[in-house]
């Protein structure tokens, strides 16, 4: 079985963060294992308050993985200030992992801040140029490349401009864009790909974004082939978008599990699971 790590927050409503990574990995198929960055306490409405975890911790969380299980991929998520940005780095460094897909995730869903602007360079100067792919939303490709972002050109242009800093491959993501169709563009510094779905309109998209990379880096486990991962995941995460749960007064989780609800799970006479 492929060995999966989420680097990431804790969302203790259960609908992002390193909760939607393992109920991703679950849903793909691999063993899935966690190093917990920060403590959020949020729900679907706001962001009430965040505990960072020191970065001794956060060390000692990494060397008990790799000590002993080790990984096939690595997820990173929210990395909320330097502290734990240079923590993660040093050992990202030291254990090299075959794949590490980034999600710099710097807003909740429902606009809360969840890094700090004086984390931003650490990000770029430390974090980005690990990545074997970086999947920034548009706001966050935004605040990454300084350019403001209202076209498929302008995502082109702010690809070119983050591989520009050492990434390898770029996803910038087309969920905040307006229009019928979602259209995500995976950069390689040569060539653009594009992944176009039909947009779902609904509010409940809360933990998309963790979602999208954590099925983007149990994918390339299981197959070793970027642009058949990006694909699966697309699909993956639009089917857990259409079939999301109406939980909470804000923006509602995505559904993990559906497919499996539907063809593994079911209610039955005999089997009383769901």
């Amino acid at each position: 079985m492929k060995k999966l790590l989420t680097i990431a927050g804790s969302d203790c409503s259960g609908g992002a963060g390193i909760q939607a990574d393992l109920k991703t990995f679950s849903a793909y198929g691999v063993f899935g294992m966690s190093v917990i960055v920060s403590v959020v306490a949020e729900n679907t409405a706001r962001v009430i308050s965040i505990q960072n975890i020191t970065p001794e911790i956060i060390s000692d969380q990494i060397d008990a993985i790799y000590e002993d299980i080790g990984t096939d991929a690595v997820k990173i998520g929210m990395l909320s200030d330097r502290d734990c940005m240079e923590a993660v780095a040093y050992k990202l460094k030291q254990y090299r992992p075959e794949h590490i897909v980034i999600d710099p995730v710097m807003y909740a869903k429902n606009g809360s801040p969840l890094m700090k602007q004086e984390a931003v360079g650490t990000l770029i100067r430390d974090i980005l140029p690990l990545a074997d792919i970086l999947t920034p939303n548009i706001p966050e490709a935004e605040r990454i490349t300084g350019i403001t972002i209202e076209s498929i050109q302008d995502m082109e242009e702010a690809a070119k401009r983050i591989a520009d800093q050492g990434v390898r491959h770029v996803l910038i993501k087309g969920g905040h864009s307006l229009g019928d169709e979602a259209t995500d563009i995976l950069y390689d510094g040569q060539q653009m790909y594009y992944f176009t779905e039909k947009r779902i309109h609904t509010l409940n998209t809360h933990g998309t974004g963790c979602t999208y990379s954590s099925a983007i880096a149990a994918g390339l486990a299981l197959s070793g082939n970027l642009q058949e991962a990006v694909k699966q995941a697309k699909a993956y995460v639009t089917t857990a978008i259409r079939h999301s749960l109406n939980l909470g007064s804000g923006p509602g989780p995505t559904h993990h599990f559906y497919d499996l609800y539907q063809h593994g799970l079911r209610q039955s006479d005999s089997t009383k699971l769901i």
